[in-house]
């Protein structure tokens, strides 16, 4: 008796195991959908949070459309600056042809019109060469400070300069000075090696120092006037400087000065009667 119902205890058991166990199996199953869906649901919350952060999201949005902006401004600009230029390269160029008219040729008007631009041309090419000798001579620009030497009409050396500042002196009696280079053509009258400097009247002036006597040895001043200097006439001289950091600048009382390496090639250059164009 008791053996039986042991038996049918054990039997219901195994009833209620086989019943129950497809639940486990159903739950156990419905575990994977679930988290995906949570997954899913943790993307859409942070891009939700982004946006709801509205100090945040136009900050964004405002450095997104200015750097679009900049971007496209930029390649505006470069295709304006470099694509348009290339663009006419490209583009067809309309070319006019000039008909040998004989009408023209024979009228009496078009001839005489010629003949005077031909005589201009000879004249100007006279003129060229008269300004333009075969021997050495010196072209000194004072707007840009710069001289350009030539030998046998061949540009051989060029450089930096100082030529007149404008500047007016004048004194208490009246009398003014202008330091300007004067412009012209000059030639070389006299060339000297290791120059003294006679300082005139504005020198002393200048300075606030009492005017010496004509012949007075005060008037002489050297090493100023650099190793080599070229006499152009009324007291005006290319030559060196003492102050060769103010070269290419118009700070001269009317000379023209050169740094020494210049002055000693054009010194050697030139010659007594080369001619000296200034502008």
């Amino acid at each position: 008796m008791l053996w039986t119902n042991k038996l049918s205890e054990m039997e219901d058991e195994k009833i209620i195991n086989e019943g129950t166990q497809p639940e486990i199996e159903k739950s156990t199953g419905g575990v994977y959908p679930e988290n995906d869906r949570s997954i899913d649901m943790h993307d859409t919350t942070l891009w939700e949070k982004f946006r709801a952060r509205k100090v945040l999201f136009g900050i964004a949005r405002f450095l997104f459309i200015s750097i679009c902006t900049i971007v496209v401004v930029f390649s505006l600009i470069l295709f304006i600056l470099y694509g348009v230029p290339v663009l006419k390269e490209f583009a067809p160029k309309q070319t006019k042809e000039i008909a040998d008219n004989k009408d023209l040729k024979k009228d009496q008007d078009y001839k005489k019109k010629i003949g005077l631009i031909t005589k201009d041309i000879q004249r100007l090419s006279l003129k060229y060469n008269t300004y333009t000798p075969g021997q050495s001579y010196i072209v000194v620009n004072t707007t840009e400070n710069r001289f350009y030497l030539y030998k046998n009409k061949q540009l051989i050396r060029e450089g930096s300069c100082s030529t007149g500042s404008y500047k007016k002196l004048q004194t208490a009696g009246g009398k003014t000075w202008t330091f300007k280079t004067p412009r012209g053509k000059f030639t070389i009258e006299n060339k000297r090696t290791h120059p003294a400097w006679h300082r005139p009247d504005w020198s002393f002036i200048e300075e606030g120092e009492p005017i010496p006597p004509k012949d007075s040895p005060l008037r002489w001043e050297a090493r100023v006037l650099g190793d080599y200097a070229m006499d152009l006439g009324d007291s005006y001289m290319i030559h060196g400087t003492i102050y060769k950091r103010f070269l290419g600048m118009p700070v001269t009382h009317g000379c023209v000065r050169l740094n020494d390496e210049d002055l000693e090639f054009v010194f050697n250059t030139l010659n007594i009667g080369s001619k000296v164009y200034i502008f």
